[in-house]
């Protein structure tokens, strides 16, 4: 069987890689980021106190489920696993409003302190193993864009 087919037919592997987005050629981080804007467009509408307690859930969820995929690829932290991008973007954009711009200020926000991975991320990164060490360095990067954006809402409302 191929790669992708695996990563298809096997539901820890297609959750995972995004629903799939994970497997796409190049910055497949920025494809699973990607794909969790509408998952955040259908959380928006939800009380923060919900949309908090969904994004943990998924999150508490991820540490199992990146765990378990990179245990069955024999391979720490594939670079196709994007679960960690879809959580660390739900944190990036909690209480936000549900707009075209913001949506696309979190994507940026996010990716940003995702790729650049400034203190503690990158530490992080590198010494936390597992599906925790996968999902961690996001959920950071998450936090520290929610920071910037939560500050840019309150200076434009």
């Amino acid at each position: 069987m191929s790669f992708n087919k695996t990563i298809l037919t096997d539901p820890i592997h297609f959750l995972a890689f995004g629903f799939g987005s994970g497997l796409l050629p190049k910055a497949p981080g920025t494809w699973g980021t990607l794909i969790a804007i509408p998952v955040w467009f259908f959380m928006a509408p939800l009380s923060v106190p919900y949309y908090v307690l969904v994004t943990m859930v998924l999150t508490i969820f991820g540490f199992w489920l990146c765990g378990a995929s990179s245990k069955k690829l024999g391979v720490h932290d594939h670079g196709g696993i994007v679960w960690d991008e879809i959580c660390g973007y739900l944190v990036t954009m909690i209480a936000l409003p549900a707009t075209w711009y913001w949506a696309l200020a979190g994507f940026l926000l996010f990716r940003f302190f995702d790729i650049i991975k400034p203190w503690p991320i990158k530490w992080l990164d590198s010494k936390v193993k597992g599906g925790f060490g996968i999902m961690i360095d996001d959920i950071i990067a998450g936090v520290f864009a929610a920071i910037i954006l939560q500050f840019a809402n309150l200076l434009i409302n």
